[in-house]
């Protein structure tokens, strides 16, 4: 624990309350919170003639702001200069804060802390996340650790100099996977002029392969993710619970399409870790032939414009969550049949390429960690 008095924040903060009629025809600049502490967004200005409150209100530059109903999942800021005049309504209360004994940034970072929304919910009242709010004077009365101004200063300047380098290394990550995706559609489209297009059903038929369910045993079963991010392990089932179904063998290699979320995406390639699990007979499984095609080739087309749009014309339906995969339909939808031995050179790039983004994407998780765990360090006077 840190030896910082703690100071209530009725003795640093005074609620401000700059109210103005609402005047049909006037247009008011507005504001929100995002939550989870990321700050102030623009939102649509307000126009006065359809406004339906009477009054709005005036926030300044450099107060500090929060949601009366999602205070519950961070959304408390500092209102930052160019946000200044905006408008919002009674739900966000605004404070001034007293700056000769807090630095605005210092607490600013303070409310970045998931373990201080956690805590202040508590204080929150009405039934259900809907309706919760955070009333003002419970605000007020939470007690913060308040070291000296310049050590304050100090600390909220050295987490600004953390947070620009964590979020260009997210802007640099974000470019790399960018361009990653730019090369591969290149050299994919490269690669399919002046292919040869066949139906589908006379390089990758369909297959299936019954599963008889034994009540006494347990089995594996499969998940396909929407949006093209492959295969899951969905769970192991007893025997029992799935005999009513129909389920089927994947095997890897196999690809793979939900019949009902395909033109969602749901759609992959079965990776040898899913050895051994088997789906639901939604899943609709085609066995590439080996020398003809290759099965991360044939998903990667399903993701191009043209290739998911094909998807999308076979799975006639009028509402989108009735959009069914047709099984007759899909052998018949054409695809590039460039040199086999080119689609294999391309699946070991795109193979390449995914082992990088797995990488960042582990690295990602690692930077997200840190600003929290630093935080918490920081305000138990651990750094």
């Amino acid at each position: 624990m840190t030896d910082w008095p703690l100071v209530p924040l009725g003795e640093l903060l005074t609620q401000v309350s700059d109210r103005h009629p609402v005047e049909a025809g006037r247009i008011y600049p507005n504001i929100g919170l995002y939550s989870f502490g990321r700050g102030v967004f623009e939102k649509e200005p307000i126009d006065g003639s359809t406004f339906g409150a009477d009054y709005l209100f005036r926030v300044g530059a450099r107060q500090f702001i929060y949601s009366r109903l999602k205070a519950f999942e961070g959304a408390y800021a500092l209102v930052p200069d160019c946000a200044g005049g905006a408008f919002v309504t009674n739900e966000f209360p605004t404070f001034e804060i007293e700056s000769a004994r807090t630095s605005a940034e210092f607490l600013g970072w303070y409310f970045r802390r998931p373990m201080i929304w956690q805590d202040l919910a508590r204080f929150s009242t009405g039934v259900g996340a809907r309706r919760e709010r955070l009333h003002p004077q419970k605000l007020l009365s939470h007690r913060i650790p308040l070291p000296p101004l310049r050590e304050q200063q100090r600390i909220a300047e050295s987490l600004s100099s953390l947070w620009a380098r964590v979020d260009e290394a997210k802007r640099l990550r974000a470019e790399i996977q960018s361009d990653a995706a730019a090369l591969l559609h290149s050299v994919f489209h490269h690669l399919v002029q002046g292919a040869a297009y066949r139906p589908l059903g006379e390089v990758a038929p369909i297959v299936r392969r019954p599963v008889e369910i034994d009540t006494d045993k347990s089995y594996d079963e499969i998940g396909i993710r929407s949006f093209h991010k492959g295969t899951f392990f969905k769970g192991t089932s007893g025997g029992a619970d799935i005999s009513h179904k129909k389920m089927f063998q994947m095997v890897p290699g196999d690809l793979v399409f939900s019949n009902i979320m395909a033109w969602e995406g749901a759609i992959a390639v079965v990776r040898p870790e899913d050895e051994g699990r088997i789906g639901v007979h939604r899943f609709i499984t085609c066995l590439p032939e080996l020398g003809l095609a290759d099965p991360d080739f044939l998903w990667f087309y399903f993701q191009t414009e043209e290739g998911f749009e094909k998807i999308v014309e076979t799975s006639p339906a009028t509402i989108a969550r009735n959009r069914t995969l047709n099984a007759k339909m899909l052998p018949r939808i054409e695809v590039p049949v460039p040199a086999f031995a080119k689609q294999r050179a391309f699946a070991a790039l795109r193979a390449k390429v995914q082992s990088i983004q797995d990488a960042q994407a582990a690295n990602q998780a690692e930077l997200d960690a840190l600003l929290p765990a630093v935080l918490d360090k920081v305000f138990k006077g651990r750094l």
